[in-house]
């Protein structure tokens, strides 16, 4: 009996330690996957394919690659923390929303290489002084696109696509602030205003542009505009360059006044691999890297050694680079308040419902 009973605490030893060697497998292997691998949240292609394997090969960490179609989804996800990402591209005002709210990892510049090859007035941005949070990756300007073979009379301000001339002609980008943006800077006011009685005053005007506007839409834009089905759209500059490529009589405008927006790289604090995120910022900053990505997306690289890499055409081309005197009057968005957001939305919902 004695004997019986050593036999079996023998076999629950054996079985004891067969079960540590194999959960001490299974974490050393869970280790070893989360250590080589990188979770990139992105807007939907906006980062060249090709990079993704070269950063791949040249590291040895494998991407996981997914997408957003709009700063507030990519906002909600990080949140709910669901999925670590380990690296997000926000937009200006949401960098500065999540960083309210801890939701980022403040960067150690130590560690990230190149930021001195970026454009200087992109850097120490209002909405993250220091660049405590991001680091540039795109921008732009937001801007009206016209077909030069349709429209006689090219608009220069945003007060000239109120004309009759454009009566169910023009395509908006669905998104409220860009749409507030027009008509408060056709006003001279702030694109952040919260000034209650200039939003009732840019409200009352907005529905005056209801005759001329013929949808409001997203990416589709660019299929009406290559397809000659419009004339005019409210843009951004990034998405010109895909339009201009495919159709040459479309032409870029950047009113006198309008929004210059950024995206940028960061990373939230549910992250589980910040050093495969330092490695891919700094992959992107390498300015061959950088080049080749702006040449691939059409938007514009804030990296001065990359642009220098551009063909000649679209590193002077002012519509997608312009100059200090073009731009000096524009306003990045910043992030308001949950009340002031509510009251954008609520104007913006009225004015489609009148569409």
């Amino acid at each position: 009996m004695k004997k019986l009973s050593y036999f079996f605490v023998g076999i629950l030893i054996i079985t004891a330690s067969l079960g540590l060697i194999t959960n001490r497998m299974k974490a050393a292997d869970g280790v070893k996957t989360q250590n080589n691998s990188l979770t990139i949240f992105n807007w939907g292609e906006y980062i060249d394919p090709d990079l993704i394997s070269k950063f791949q090969k040249e590291t040895g960490y494998k991407v996981n690659y997914m997408t957003f179609d709009s700063n507030e989804a990519m906002y909600s996800k990080v949140k709910q923390g669901g999925t670590a990402y380990d690296l997000i591209v926000p937009s200006d005002y949401m960098i500065e929303k999540m960083a309210k709210e801890n939701l980022l990892i403040k960067l150690d510049h130590s560690k990230i290489k190149g930021l001195k090859d970026d454009d200087p007035k992109l850097l120490n941005p209002a909405f993250d002084q220091g660049n405590q949070y991001s680091v540039p990756y795109f921008w732009g300007t937001l801007g009206i696109v016209y077909n030069s073979k349709t429209v006689t009379r090219p608009p220069k301000t945003w007060n000239d696509i109120w004309s009759p001339t454009y009566k169910n002609s023009i395509l908006l980008t669905d998104s409220v602030r860009d749409v507030m943006a027009m008509v408060l800077s056709k006003h001279g006011y702030s694109l952040n205003t919260t000034n209650q009685k200039e939003l009732d005053i840019a409200y009352q005007d907005l529905l005056k542009l209801t005759p001329n506007v013929k949808a409001i839409l997203g990416d589709e834009i660019m299929n009406y505009m290559i397809n000659n089905e419009t004339p005019l759209a409210v843009v951004y500059s990034g998405q010109v360059a895909e339009m201009t490529s495919e159709n040459k009589n479309l032409k870029y405008v950047i009113p006198e006044r309008t929004n210059i927006w950024y995206d940028n790289l960061a990373i939230p604090k549910t992250a589980k691999n910040v050093k495969a995120a330092y490695a891919f910022i700094n992959f992107m900053q390498e300015p061959k890297n950088a080049a080749q990505n702006a040449q691939w997306i059409g938007y514009a690289t804030p990296n001065l050694k990359a642009k220098a890499l551009l063909p000649k055409e679209i590193r002077d081309n002012k519509s997608f680079y312009p100059d200090e005197a073009t731009i000096k009057d524009d306003e990045a968005y910043k992030n308001l308040n949950p009340y002031w957001t509510g009251i954008y939305n609520d104007l913006y919902l009225e004015f489609k419902m009148n569409k």
